[in-house]
């Protein structure tokens, strides 16, 4: 019995120890995300296959922090060994080619590496950082020494600036673009023979109000200084075969990257990965659901077990076929990967020691249809393989990139039956319905995937053949519309003159509802009457509150696709909240306030006012929903042009029904205003007090109650 239990627990203990390789594909998830930012799963695009270690590529001693990775056009890999000062050559099946380590200089003394960080391939030339020696290390192909790049001279690089080389990357010119660790003007651009030709691309910093006062009283020697120490200089760098440079950078305030996120800012300032142009301009396209930053939910991590707060850190940028590009977050240990407009097409990775996870992430490069990651803390190389989902994925965007629609098509179909949930493929799929001419499929499509630019285009021309087809009857709508208009505002002007001259007495309801409308054209008869002559009542301006309400409800719920994308909307409980608690605010504010200065107005008189000051709102905002219907992208500026001019227009009548009502001046008025306005802030701190007082009372009685329970 004690020899089968025995046995038992060695099967055990041999299942636990093969249980990270056998059990790593199930901990291991391609994702991406949707318009809000949630999580969702997708085929694998790559899946790990290998770990390289040292013992496996045959190298003594074994790797100490590598810091770069770079695949030449024969697929030979070099990693910059920087704990063994030295570089690293492996084959394409990742065994030992040879060290570069030890080298004759030009002046024939024996020369070696100090802390290499970076290595660079050309066709006919090796480029090491040699950051601690502050130069860069040129070799043949054949690890021949040939030349010392140093330090570049200029008037732009003072004597006393340190200069740490750790990334260069070459163009086709043999033009170089140098990262330097200690230089916060950014990237140093340098000619074939190492001469200065300029800095490219500096990062924006962001200061603080204070720090930029303080700014006004230093020396300038003391500004250089604090912008030295403003951490602006880049990561890491490559370059395209078009000569467009790629970097990253870490060092960007958390609080500026995540207002970058959040805001889904298309910019680049706050970016930690750009691409850049050789005059430093920035270039690359951002027309995803967010900015390519890694991580968008950057207080949570959706795929790993444990909670990492704040934004990635982006180390290394990729290049990969037909335009996609990768990212690593060495924060998180993943692989973000884009396409040239800058959509995430998938996420993968994870920390730990498992097959397809990384401890610490420093490098990645590809190698032909392969994605080899590099973990400075392991000190291995992890090797991802291309899947069949990842195939079909890559020859979509051939196709699409060399005007092969129907195939491209196709392809996006492909996705879809593995991936329903991929947006790109949607977006593909459109753009063939559109060449078609088939342009209501093609809404169809973008709508799918939340793509309102390709959605807005169709949709101008679906409406061109829309009205083509109807031209008669656009015209005939139009002309009913305004007829009906023009006799609705006839009806009420009559309406409203016979009540004026009709003798003191008892209005109906619908005579005080109808008398907003001759208010918002005539303020200051208006509100005159309004008091004075009892045109309106509380029953008319609770009508007239619901009437705003309504029509935000309706704005929330009727708004084009277009122009609400998400289909967000409040309820109903909101909406009244949101427009209850701000005329709440400013009734009991100003009535507070004007009861001190003289103010003739009651607080019947008030609220009657500014709820009648609300008349704007449905006749505003009912139109611009209707019409968000009929309008494309481009012309959606008519909207917001309305919805502006509505707001004012609420203001001025806010503004003068309460210079009326409580027969003030202009300038007194405008006093009353802005201390009305201060009121309001200033209830709202006393309610949030009192809440916070209430919470904290009732959570005292709740323990004090709990903890009698648990005594008796």
């Amino acid at each position: 019995m004690k020899n089968i239990i025995r046995a038992a627990a060695v099967a055990f203990a041999v299942l636990l120890a093969l249980a990270p390789a056998a059990g790593a594909y199930y901990s291991y998830k391609t994702y991406t995300y949707d318009i809000n930012g949630d999580y969702m799963e997708s085929p694998d695009a790559y899946v790990p296959s290998e770990t390289v270690d040292s013992d496996s590529m045959g190298i003594t001693p074994a790797l100490e922090n590598p810091t770069d990775m770079f695949v030449d056009d024969k697929q030979n890999v070099y990693i910059a060994d920087s704990g063994n000062n030295r570089v690293v050559v492996l084959n394409k099946r990742f065994k030992l080619r040879y060290y570069i380590e030890k080298f004759t200089n030009a002046q024939g003394i024996a020369d070696s590496f100090n802390n290499p960080q970076g290595v660079f391939v050309t066709e006919s030339n090796i480029y090491v950082c040699d950051t601690d020696n502050n130069r860069i290390v040129v070799f043949d192909r054949d690890a021949k020494f040939v030349r010392v790049v140093e330090k570049p001279i200029a008037d732009e690089i003072s004597v006393d600036d340190l200069y740490r080389p750790k990334a260069v990357a070459v163009d086709r010119s043999g033009r170089m673009y140098v990262v330097s660790s200690s230089t916060y003007q950014g990237i140093i651009a340098m000619d074939g023979d190492g001469v200065f030709q300029g800095f490219i691309g500096a990062q924006k910093t962001s200061l603080s109000p204070w720090e930029i006062f303080w700014l006004r009283f230093q020396t300038q020697e003391q500004r250089d200084q604090k912008l030295q120490n403003v951490s602006t200089e880049y990561e890491n760098i490559t370059i395209d075969d078009n000569g467009m440079i790629y970097v990253t950078n870490i060092n960007i305030k958390e609080s500026d990257q995540q207002g970058a996120i959040t805001s889904k800012s298309t910019s680049g300032e706050f970016a930690p990965v750009k691409k850049l142009n050789t005059q430093g301009n920035e270039i690359l396209k951002r027309n995803g659901f967010f900015p390519p930053s890694g991580e968008v939910r950057i207080n949570y991590s959706a795929s790993t077990s444990s909670n990492i707060y704040g934004p990635s850190k982006i180390v290394d940028v990729a290049l990969g076929p037909q335009g996609t590009w990768s990212i690593i977050d060495k924060t998180r240990s993943k692989v973000f990967t884009y396409d040239e407009n800058g959509s995430l097409l998938f996420i993968f990775g994870d920390q730990g020691s498992q097959l397809g996870n990384m401890e610490t992430v420093a490098g990645v490069v590809y190698m032909g249809n392969d994605l080899l990651i590099l973990d400075n803390t392991a000190d291995n190389i992890t090797v991802f393989k291309r899947t069949e989902y990842g195939d079909i994925l890559i020859s979509a965007l051939e196709n699409q990139k060399n005007l092969n629609y129907d195939e491209a098509a196709d392809n996006w179909r492909g996705i879809l039956m593995r991936n329903n949930n991929f947006d790109e493929a949607y977006v593909g799929i459109g753009k063939s319905y559109y060449r078609e001419g088939d342009y209501k499929s093609a809404m169809r499509m973008y709508e799918a995937a939340y793509e309102t630019a390709n959605y807005s285009t169709a949709f101008k021309q679906y409406r061109k053949n829309w009205v083509a087809k109807y031209a008669l009857i656009v015209p005939i709508v139009v002309v009913v519309i305004v007829v009906a208009l023009y006799f609705f505002f006839k009806f009420v002007g009559k309406r409203n003159k016979e009540v004026a001259t009709r003798p003191g007495g008892r209005r109906s309801y619908g005579e005080e509802v109808i008398f907003a409308f001759h208010l918002m054209m005539h303020p200051f008869d208006g509100f005159w009457d309004l008091k004075h002559e009892k045109r309106g009542s509380v029953r008319g301006a609770l009508t007239w509150l619901a009437i705003a309400i309504a029509s935000f409800t309706y704005n929330g719920i009727g708004t084009a696709y277009l122009f609400n994308p998400s289909r967000g909307y409040q309820s109903v409980f909101g909406q009244i909240i949101s427009i209850v608690v701000p005329v709440g605010l400013w009734v009991v504010s100003n009535w507070c306030l004007t009861t001190l200065f003289e103010g003739e107005g009651s607080l019947k008189d008030i609220f009657i006012a500014t709820c009648y000051a609300l008349v704007p709102i449905p006749l505003c905002i009912i139109p611009t929903t209707l019409l968000s219907h009929i309008l494309s992208l481009s012309e959606g500026k008519v909207l917001s042009l309305i919805t502006g001019v509505m707001w004012v227009w609420v203001g001025m009548l806010v503004f003068f029904g309460s210079q009326v009502t409580h027969d003030y001046s202009f300038i007194k008025n405008i006093f009353t205003t802005i201390g009305t306005i201060i009121g309001m802030a200033f209830i709202m701190f006393v309610a949030l007090l009192f809440t916070n007082l209430i919470q904290k009372i009732v959570g005292f009685v709740a323990n004090i109650v709990t903890e009698i329970s648990y005594r008796i």
